[in-house]
């Protein structure tokens, strides 16, 4: 990035790490210069929580706070019913408008923790695109804005073409996906004021459609900023992990699972997701990031507190670490491991498998993933190895808690 901004926004995602691509880097500058600036990120409901993956995006909007501008959280209900097909293999399963509102509702828990909401002029709003898009009418829609896009150049955006080379179906529905998006990003700045779209960057030809509507149909200068694609140091995708997804909702995953995701965090990856998900000074950051053995450890430590702190509250990290110290240095249980508690019709006489107690726990994903856990040695029943696939585990022994381990790291708890 030969371009030095001054505006203090951008200085932070310069430094931290946020910028991929941006429109314009030097009139988005001189625009944040100018006086609080709205800009925004959507986000569809396509689950009830967000995952790891969308921290990036919620950190850009808690940094533009900071740095005295305004971030619109726009919720996808009218989107959600179409589907992003951004370099997705195939087409999204369509969600019933109930499912969509649920989901909604569960993901919108997670902004008030980063993002201050309120009148202010630098206070959060959150909206939803189903508000304008529920109610167009299709052919005034295609003769007033459908006219301004072509589709050879829709055809050669990468999200579109990586589909189409592969010879993969793209319904006419997911490809109407990125004009109802442009026109989130006009009615945003004909409504709101709205200057800036950010997103991660496989959302780029999106957000030039968007760019280019708006000046188009309201002869209005507006900027597009993009996220770099994150991927951890071992190539995996940023929020996957051989559990699941690392959600953002407690109720769909505990704090201590939470913590300890960031908490195993390869050294690699440490002072580079210490400026990205914390608000540690980035000399701080380096500092952390370049320590090894034992420093890092603790390095890995401070920063598991700190995102789980934003995300869960200060208590939830201070039990989690607790729970791993307890879990970890002293061979105990910890009061925050993920438990499951099983009924009496789920144990027979006889006793239930260590394979079905593994799966049932969430440490395996399917009764083979257990039996290969157990044959490579990495299954333990209260801290003892396991050997034997066929162990029963009897309804005597589960009328206290059991602690189940699955590796070195993955712990769960299950009772009677």
């Amino acid at each position: 990035m030969t371009y030095k901004p001054r505006s203090e926004f951008l200085q932070v995602m310069r430094e931290r790490g946020f910028i991929a691509d941006c429109t314009d880097l030097q009139g988005l500058d001189e625009r944040l210069r100018n006086g609080a600036a709205p800009g925004y990120i959507g986000f569809d409901a396509t689950a009830t929580s967000l995952h790891v993956g969308s921290l990036i995006q919620i950190m850009m909007l808690r940094w533009l706070q900071k740095t005295g501008n305004k971030p619109i959280v726009l919720m996808g209900g009218g989107t959600s019913k179409v589907g992003d097909p951004s370099f997705r293999a195939d087409e999204r399963k369509l969600l019933d408008e109930a499912q969509i509102a649920r989901n909604i509702e569960g993901i919108g828990q997670v902004f008030a923790k980063y993002v201050d909401f309120g009148e202010g002029g630098t206070d959060a709003i959150m909206l939803d695109n189903a508000e304008w898009l529920d109610n167009l009418n299709y052919l005034t829609f295609l003769r007033e804005v459908g006219r301004y896009f072509s589709v050879n150049r829709m055809l050669s955006f990468e999200s579109v073409k990586s589909r189409i080379d592969r010879e993969q179906s793209l319904s006419f529905l997911e490809f109407n996906y990125m004009i109802l998006q442009a026109y989130d990003f006009m009615e945003l700045n004909r409504r709101h004021g709205c200057v800036l779209q950010m997103g991660g960057s496989d959302q780029w030809g999106n957000i030039v459609n968007g760019i280019d509507l708006t000046r188009r149909m309201l002869g209005n200068d507006v900027y597009g900023l993009t996220s770099p694609l994150l991927t951890m140091a071992d190539g995996t995708k940023m929020g996957k992990t051989a559990g699941g997804a690392i959600w953002l909702n407690a109720d769909m995953l505990s704090p201590y699972e939470f913590w300890q995701f960031w908490r195993n965090t390869l050294d690699a990856d440490v002072g580079r997701f210490l400026k990205l998900y914390t608000e540690l000074p980035v000399a701080e950051c380096e500092q952390l990031g370049a320590l090894e053995g034992a420093g890092i450890n603790a390095a890995k430590v401070r920063l598991a507190n700190e995102v789980t702190t934003l995300c869960h509250g200060p208590q939830a990290a201070a039990a989690a670490e607790a729970t791993a110290r307890e879990v970890f240095e002293k061979g105990g249980v910890g009061g925050e491991l993920p438990t499951t508690t099983l009924q009496a019709a789920d144990v027979p006489e006889g006793g239930i498998s260590i394979v079905q107690l593994l799966v049932k726990s969430g440490l395996a994903g399917s009764g083979k993933e257990a039996k290969r856990l157990i044959a490579d040695n990495g299954a333990r029943l209260d801290d003892e190895a396991v050997t034997d696939a066929g162990l029963m585990v009897d309804r005597g022994r589960l009328a206290g808690t059991v602690k189940l381990s699955a590796g070195r790291k993955r712990h769960a708890l299950v009772r009677l």
